[in-house]
C-alpha cells in the first residue's frame, strides 16, 4: 500500500493525529492507526509522534500503511448453537463475543468460518467473505441469525427484509426507568461525524429507522424492554437508546461508563420470524436469554 500525504489545514489543527487520519479514512480504524504510530509508520514533518499528538496548520502528515496481507478463508470445526435447518436456511443461535464474518483483526473464530465447516454449501451473493449470510450482529450482541445456502434462498429472505417482511425480536437492558410502556422511536441514522467508527441519529447522509420498543420490567435505574425492528440500520436499537436517553447497559461505544457487568452490550436477538424461500410457510423461532443476561437480571431482582 502506497504512502498517504496530508497538509493540515487552518480548521483542522487542534486535533489529535488518530482521530484526524480516522476521519480522512474511514476503513483505518483509531486502534490500527495508533498501532502505526507505535511503529512509526505515521510521521508528521518527518518526524516520530506519539497518539495524542495535536496538530498544528501547515503540519504535514506521512502515513505508511501497513501492506495487506492475503488470508485464505478456510472453514473451522466451531461448535454452533443451531435452532433451525433444512436444505435452505440455517438459523444459529450466536454467542455474545462472536464476530460474524472475517474483518481486519478477525480473520478466523468466526461465525462464517464455522459455517463453512458446518454446511456443504453457502449462498455467494454476499461476496467471498461473507458467504451465506444475509443479514449480521454486532459482535457484543448474542441471539438468533439466519444465512442462506444458496443463492435462490439468499435472494428471497434478501426480499423480505428489503421489504420489511422479517420480524426481528430482541431483548435489552438499558439504564434509566423508561416512562412509557410502549413507544416507538422514529429517527434517521448514518454515520457520526465526529467519529467515523460510530453511527448517530441525523439528518445528513442518513436512512430512515424505526424502533417499536415494550416495557418487560422496571428495577431501580434499570429497565428490560422488548425492542422490534422495522429498519436495520447498523448499531439501531444502541444507537436509539442512546438518543432517547437509555442507552443499552454494558455498551462499550454508545453507553456508560459505569454500568452492568457484562462482556458487552445486555442485547440479545430472541426471536426471528420468517417465510420460509422454498415452501413459503411461516419460519418462527426463538433463543432464550443467554446465561449472561439471565444472571444480571437476577441480580437486579434482589436489589430491587
Amino acid at each position: 500500500m502506497k504512502q498517504e500525504t496530508w497538509l493540515v489545514q487552518q480548521g483542522e489543527a487542534g486535533s489529535r493525529i488518530d482521530k484526524f487520519l480516522a476521519q480522512k479514512k474511514e476503513e483505518w480504524s483509531r486502534t490500527v492507526i495508533q498501532t502505526w504510530i507505535k511503529e512509526n509508520r505515521v510521521q508528521v514533518n518527518e518526524k516520530r509522534i506519539k497518539s495524542n499528538y495535536t496538530l498544528q496548520e501547515h503540519d504535514r502528515i506521512d502515513v505508511f500503511p501497513e501492506e495487506k496481507k492475503e488470508i485464505e478463508l478456510l472453514p473451522e470445526p466451531i461448535e454452533l448453537d443451531v435452532r433451525y435447518e433444512d436444505n435452505d436456511v440455517i438459523v444459529v443461535n450466536k454467542p455474545r463475543g462472536m464476530v460474524v464474518h472475517p474483518a481486519p483483526g478477525h480473520h478466523t473464530g468466526t461465525l462464517v468460518n464455522g459455517l463453512m465447516h458446518h454446511c456443504s454449501t453457502l449462498s455467494t451473493l454476499n461476496g467471498e467473505w461473507r458467504p451465506g449470510i444475509v443479514h449480521r450482529l454486532d459482535k457484543d450482541t448474542s441471539g438468533l441469525l439466519v444465512a442462506a445456502k444458496n443463492d435462490k434462498a439468499h435472494e428471497k429472505l434478501g426480499l423480505q427484509l428489503q421489504e420489511r417482511k422479517v420480524k426481528r425480536i430482541y431483548r435489552a437492558i438499558v439504564h434509566g426507568d423508561l416512562p412509557h410502556d410502549y413507544g416507538t422511536i422514529d429517527a434517521p441514522i448514518g454515520r457520526d461525524l465526529r467519529d467515523r467508527q460510530k453511527m448517530a441519529v441525523t439528518d445528513k447522509n442518513s436512512k430512515d429507522a424505526v424502533t417499536y420498543f415494550k416495557v418487560l420490567n422496571r428495577w431501580e435505574n434499570y429497565t428490560l424492554l422488548e425492542c422490534q425492528l422495522l429498519t436495520g440500520r447498523m448499531h439501531q436499537i444502541r444507537v436509539h437508546m442512546a438518543y432517547i436517553g437509555y442507552p443499552v447497559a454494558g455498551d462499550p461505544k454508545y453507553g456508560r461508563a459505569k454500568t452492568l457487568p457484562i462482556n458487552g452490550q445486555a442485547l440479545h436477538a430472541y426471536q426471528l420470524e420468517f417465510t420460509h424461500p422454498s415452501t413459503d410457510k411461516e419460519v418462527q423461532i426463538e433463543a432464550e436469554l443467554p446465561r449472561d443476561m439471565k444472571v444480571l437480571i437476577e441480580d437486579l431482582e434482589k436489589k430491587d
